[in-house]
Parts: C-alpha cells; structure tokens; sequence
C-alpha cells in the first residue's frame, strides 16, 4: 500500500495520451496549489487499507495532468488543457472519501464547490494566467468544455483519463499496450446534443472500453469499497471531534503523512473511538453481508455514484451512434451494471484494541 513503484510506468502512459507534450503545462504543475495534489491518490483511500490490493498509488496530480494531455491532444486549445488541469485542485487528502463524511456520497461532488474560490484566491496561479492572458472564469469550470467533462453516460477526458489507470491499479484491467492501442482509436464525435464528444473510430475498441469501464466500476459499487469510504470518513470525523486534526489539513498535508501520524497515535493512550475505527481500517481483510445490519460490527447501508460509459462509434454511414445501439452485448453488460445490487448492509469485524 501506498507511494510504490510498478510495472505501470506513468511517464510512459502520459506520453501515450499526449505526444506532442504541450510545454506551457510545466509553469503551471510547479504551482504549490496543484503540487498538492501529488499527495492524493485516484483511489480514494483504498491505497491505505488491506482489504484492497492497489498495484501502484496514482495521484490526483498524476490524474490532472492526464486529462490535460487529452484535452490537449484532441484540442489544441489552451484554455481549455488548462481547465482540465486545474479541475480537481479542490480534492482534499483522500478524495471523495470527504464526500462521504459530507454524506454525499450519491453525486460524489460536494467539495468541487471550492475549485472557483481556490482558483480566485491563488495568488500564484493568478500571476501564472496574467501572463498567459487569460481569464479566470475561462478556466475554473472545466464543464463547460464538453471534450473535457460531459454527462454520464458521455465520454469525456476525465471519464477517459481516471478509468485506464484505475483499472490497472485495482484489478490489472488495463495494461499499457492495451491502454495505447484503445487509445489510438479514439476520436472527437459529433453526440445527440450537437455537441463534440470523445468516442470511438471502430466498433472493437468502443466495446473493450465499455466493457472494461463497467468491470472497474462494479468494483466500486461493491460493498468493500463503500466499507472503505465510509469507514475512512469516519476516521477523519472523529479526529476532527477529537482534536488530532483540523479538517483544512486534508487541504494541506499529503496522505501517507497523515496515514503516518495516525499511525503513530493509536500507539499511545488516545480516544478509544478513533483508535478502533482506524485500526479497524488499516487491519481489515474480507467483509460480511447481510441484509441486516450485524450486531457487534462496523455496518454501512449507503447508495453511491454509478459510473459508467456508453461511449459513441463513429459508424460507416458516417453518424455517430452510442455502442449500445449497434452492440447487443455491451447493451447488456450496462443493463447488468446499472441493475447491479449488494447486499443492503456491509459489515466488518472491529479490530481488537
């Protein structure tokens, strides 16, 4: 667990997605406000706790520059590579664990509020767009950049960025020869909206993509990683009640320092609560289900995102149609996905004090 090296290269991965690196990038990753986020990993804790088996930690930072590469690679534009850059400078340590503790956990969204304010407030990063000529407003928002974000079940570079490296993180779905022969086969569409899209130019490669992405986000509807959030969120509710931290040092401090001061503290004589809950999380290795929450057990009972694709193919009459509609097994692997259900509740054994 944690900051470890792999056979998933990121340097190289990167120069998959983008070849023609675009150097005007470097002046902004130096700031301290994205630098932050080398310390927050994709995967939302789980890189922190046994009962997943991360291959490597992939950081937000490594995430931000990713979809700025592919915005960058399809458009060419500035503005536009620089808003997918600085789309997640607002995710604390642990990322959406926090919309977890937010109870939030259904949209996953309550701490991108805070992207504009950081964005307006930085002072740093303010002289960096001056000098670039550019607007503020042009750049804390990356929704409004369809090639960048769009709705669900839409690909775009974010949707498109965090799946390849989570899913070879979590389960090996993805290898880096995969990843690059999928991605040369991505091109910008034209969707139902009239609006440009990311998809795909072959029928083959929209599938595995489709197919790949629902196999890695079952994962993350399964009741392991709900037991995980949620548990971790309640780690970092009771050290705040507690007074081992203060939650703005989520927004400063990197996760394996934090992961290192909690580890520390339940060797000494501290609040009871929090030593159960975080021993429970940094021990725990399997889980229970039940319909019913299990006496005598750490239960959660809690409906989270749902994230998918139905990504566009470029057809031979040249229209662009969603996969679904000319693949009846990839139909059916989203219905299945989307129709999923775990058991109501997810239970662990609490840790011995």
């Amino acid at each position: 667990m944690g900051k470890t090296e792999s056979a998933f290269n990121i340097q190289k991965y990167h120069s998959i997605l983008c070849n023609d690196y675009p150097s005007f990038l470097d002046d902004y990753i130096a700031l301290p406000i994205l630098q932050r986020l080398d310390g927050v990993g994709l995967l939302c804790g789980t890189d922190w706790t046994p009962l997943f088996n991360n291959r490597f930690f992939y950081s937000r930072l490594d995430h931000s520059i990713g979809v700025a590469l592919i915005v960058w690679n399809f458009t060419k534009d500035k503005k536009q590579t620089i808003a997918g850059l600085l789309h997640d400078i607002s995710t604390p340590a642990f990322s959406h664990v926090l919309d977890f503790r937010n109870e939030d956990a259904l949209t996953q969204e309550s701490t991108e509020k805070l992207t504009p304010r950081m964005i307006n407030e930085d002072v740093e990063l303010t002289e960096r767009l001056f000098k670039d000529g550019i607007y503020k407003y042009e750049v804390d928002n990356y929704h409004k950049y369809p090639i960048a974000d769009n709705c669900v079940p839409g690909l775009s570079a974010d949707r498109l960025e965090y799946m390849y490296p989570s899913g070879a993180a979590l389960c090996e779905e993805w290898t880096l020869p995969e990843i690059e022969k999928n991605y040369k086969q991505i091109t910008v569409l034209t969707n139902e909206k009239n609006q440009e899209e990311l998809g795909f130019s072959t029928e083959e490669a929209a599938a595995l993509y489709a197919k790949k992405f629902c196999a890695v986000s079952m994962l993350l509807q399964k009741n392991e990683d709900k037991v995980a959030m949620q548990l971790m969120a309640d780690v970092i509710t009771r050290a705040i009640e507690c007074g081992l931290m203060a939650e703005n040092e989520l927004y400063a401090m990197d996760e394996w320092y934090i992961i290192e001061c909690f580890d520390k503290m339940i060797q000494k004589d501290i609040d009871p609560v929090f030593k159960r809950l975080y021993k429970t999380f940094r021990n725990m290795k399997q889980i229970r289900r039940s319909e019913n929450a299990i006496r005598g057990a750490y239960c959660v009972n809690v409906e989270v995102k749902q994230r998918y694709v139905n990504p566009l193919v470029a057809c031979k009459d040249g229209k662009a149609r969603r996969i679904s509609s000319i693949n009846p097994e990839i139909e059916q692997v989203i219905k299945d996905f989307l129709s999923y259900k775990d058991s109501s509740f997810a239970c662990v054994d609490w840790h011995a004090l």
